[in-house]
């Protein structure tokens, strides 16, 4: 017989409208531990909230929608990441872990690993070496080089004897350095020979710094220090042998200890250290391994820097599983030889890599010919077909087409993720079809411990970031001056809140920053501003902070046009610019070397060199045109296209001021360094129309 609260929930049901445009119908059911009442959309479920409103309106994972995830579901006794690591060590003892590729004769060579076993022995040599030297449970610990096994070994040896890392990113400047070291009180910093460098110009002003371990560096080539400093420098090789002379048992943390202080790269303003614990990185991780999962046989690349919250969590994740992890030479330039070399299974990278990657396809494609052109776009179509409807596309397309392309990252990946900002729908699905393996993108911040939502891996659906991470919820907020509302039709909007286990401790020593982004009930306000999709997808779609106002009162977001611009065929690199005192758009674009040549040469102009060809008025406009082509194609708004644009040969970067270490676009340093640039694209506006200052519209 049927009880009364399913006869009640049939009840409810039958006056649900089911939903038209998607495959997940609506369900609401009881939740048999709270009592309580969910909706199921698909990949999310959505919760009553005690609100003015009384609105449905938060959401949580439908993989884990009656309880946040705190833990491995596998592995519950996993509460630190010094637990993690040494299930790894017991588990995987003799599995290739860390990998770099070795020179002989000058000649770079094929990667020599370290197993597991051996990481988790160098890991207690070297927590062993910082006790000798004084450092107590607490302490902070600087990282100031690129990726390499040495990091990762530190980063345990931190977690083993309850030290909290500091991670910096090697590109900062001297003054960046210095402001973190003081700010955090760092004791123990380990850096490069290069990177020491930076150190030795201002050792007189970090005096929390008792030592400095150079990892590639000779103890007889180190600098001797003045005896006033205080301070030790020694090598990682030496620090790594008395350590293991005076081996000492673990401190291991708590899950409540801090585990890190990861400093925000920032676009404006002094950096933020965002204070976590060890719970909140394992409650992140252990929300991912729901749907995501890696294999003791899978290799991943580790190029993205560590210092940037996105490739430790792919650490922390890669070494539950038992995952060989291979490290870039640390040149950019010859990462497609490292990944032809180390031939990964996983590959995590950013929009602004996938976008290049994209480029140099199309572009590829478009000059090979009439014949090659016409096979790939048949075997492009007919692959994409199948990819969309579920089905197992045909071998002859790799064997004739894909296979070179795959060859391109390695020849083996089974799943590339891409986070940091938006990919365009077009570029993930010319990935899905290219290289015919998963693609899946997340969204998250420092502040969340990494991921708040991902895509799931039987979604075909692009242009979204999925739902939530099984270990938060997320709301949307109104925000009335922007016009966004959970009213607005045909999908409510606001901005992005997150709530859960993987919410930071807080600013270090800075309370009143920490206030103004987490409210009384606990919700985190991310500043980013999203919709819910059918299904419980989330989408991104503006943002608070970078918005500005055209002198006709129209938003602009100018992230999400760079974004659409960035497919362009010229364009490397791209900076979109408004303000209230002009009516339309202004783009400063770093242009391809390669494919504006080859346009001049079609076109058989003459110039002496890429600058004096950036400013001939023809190239302008042409890549003006293609820009109007690729606006129009992604249905910009008329108020959203550049009506000027500046072409420039020296690239946005982290040295000239102009991008953060995680290749965001420092706007306002952006507006100054370019500022002449922008005025004359607007007086030649002005000429040209000046009534279209006045009004777009």
């Amino acid at each position: 017989m049927e009880s009364s609260i399913e006869r009640r929930l049939k009840a409810i049901q039958s006056h649900l409208v089911p939903a038209t445009d998607d495959t997940s119908i609506s369900l609401i059911r009881s939740n048999p531990t709270a009592g309580e009442f969910l909706q199921g959309q698909g990949f999310s479920v959505v919760l009553p909230e005690k609100l003015q409103t009384g609105k449905w309106n938060v959401y949580r994972s439908a993989r884990s929608p009656l309880k946040l995830v705190t833990r491995f579901p596998d592995h519950p006794e996993i509460a630190t990441l010094h637990d993690n690591f040494e299930h790894a060590v017991q588990t995987y003892q003799d599995y290739k872990y860390l990998g770099s590729r070795i020179r002989v004769d000058g000649t770079v060579g094929e990667y020599k690993w370290v197993t597991y076993g051996e990481a988790g022995t160098a890991r207690t040599a070297i927590g062993s070496g910082l006790h000798y030297y004084g450092l107590q449970p607490g302490a902070r610990v600087g990282l100031y080089f690129i990726n390499r096994p040495e990091w990762m070994i530190v980063d345990h040896a931190c977690s083993a004897y309850s030290y909290t890392s500091v991670p910096l990113y090697d590109t900062l400047g001297p003054d960046a350095v210095k402001y973190i070291v003081n700010h955090a009180d760092v004791q123990a910093i380990f850096c490069v020979p290069t990177t020491l460098n930076t150190l030795l110009t201002f050792l007189s002003e970090i005096p929390s710094v008792r030592l400095i371990v150079v990892v590639g560096g000779i103890d007889e080539h180190l600098p001797s220090l003045p005896s006033t400093t205080g301070m030790k420098l020694l090598s990682y090789t030496r620090l790594l042998s008395q350590g293991r002379s005076t081996m000492q048992p673990f401190c291991p943390p708590r899950p409540e200890d801090i585990a890190t202080i990861c400093y925000t790269s920032g676009t404006t303003g002094t950096p933020k250290g965002v204070v976590l614990s060890h719970a909140n990185l394992v409650a992140s991780v252990a929300g991912m391994t729901l749907s995501i999962k890696f294999y003791p046989s899978d290799i991943y690349i580790s190029y993205l820097p560590l210092a940037h919250i996105y490739e430790r969590a792919n650490q922390i994740t890669s070494a539950y599983y038992g995952v060989a992890v291979g490290f870039y030479q640390g040149d950019n330039l010859k990462l497609m030889d490292d990944l032809a070399t180390l031939r990964p299974t996983i590959f995590s990278s950013v929009p602004r890599l996938y976008n290049r990657i994209y480029a140099g396809i199309t572009n590829a494609v478009q000059t090979s010919g009439v014949l090659k052109q016409k096979l790939f776009n048949a075997a492009y179509n007919s692959k994409k077909q199948a990819v969309m409807n579920g089905r197992k596309p045909s071998p002859m397309w790799d064997r004739l087409v894909f296979n070179k392309i795959k060859d391109k990252l390695g020849g083996r990946v089974r799943l590339m993720t891409s986070g940091a900002s938006p990919l365009s729908p077009d570029v993930m699905e010319f990935l899905r079809v290219c290289f015919g393996c998963l693609v899946m993108e997340g969204y998250g911040m420092t502040e969340t411990s990494c991921v708040i939502s991902s895509m799931d891996d039987s979604d075909n659906l692009t242009g979204h970031v999925g739902s939530p991470n099984p270990a938060c919820e997320i709301k949307l907020v109104d925000v009335p001056e922007m016009s966004y509302t959970s009213e607005d039709q045909p999908h409510p909007r606001g901005e992005i809140c997150v709530r859960g286990p993987i919410i930071f401790e807080g600013y270090y020593k800075d309370e009143v920053q920490m206030k103004e982004v987490i409210d009384e009930d606990g919700w985190l306000h991310t500043g980013d501003i999203g919709l819910w999709l059918p299904g419980g997808r989330l989408k991104i779609i503006d943002r608070k902070k970078n918005i500005f106002k055209l002198a006709q009162g129209e938003y602009i977001a100018p992230e999400k046009i760079e974004n659409v611009y960035a497919k362009c065929k010229f364009i490397a690199q791209c900076f979109v610019y408004g303000d209230s005192f002009n009516s339309s758009l202004v783009a400063v674009v770093c242009v391809e070397p390669d494919v504006l040549k080859e346009w001049a040469s079609s076109e058989g102009i003459k110039y002496e060199d890429l600058g004096q060809l950036c400013n001939d008025p023809r190239a302008r406009t042409a890549v003006l045109a293609e820009m109007d082509a690729v606006g129009r194609e992604a249905q910009l708004r008329g108020f959203e296209f550049a009506k000027a644009v500046t072409l420039i040969v020296e690239p946005f970067t982290i040295e000239n001021g102009l991008l953060t270490p995680t290749f965001k676009v420092k706007r306002p340093q952006a507006k100054a360094y370019f500022a002449k640039a922008i005025s004359d694209m607007y007086n030649e506006l002005s000429k040209s129309d000046p009534a279209s200052q006045k009004s777009s519209l």
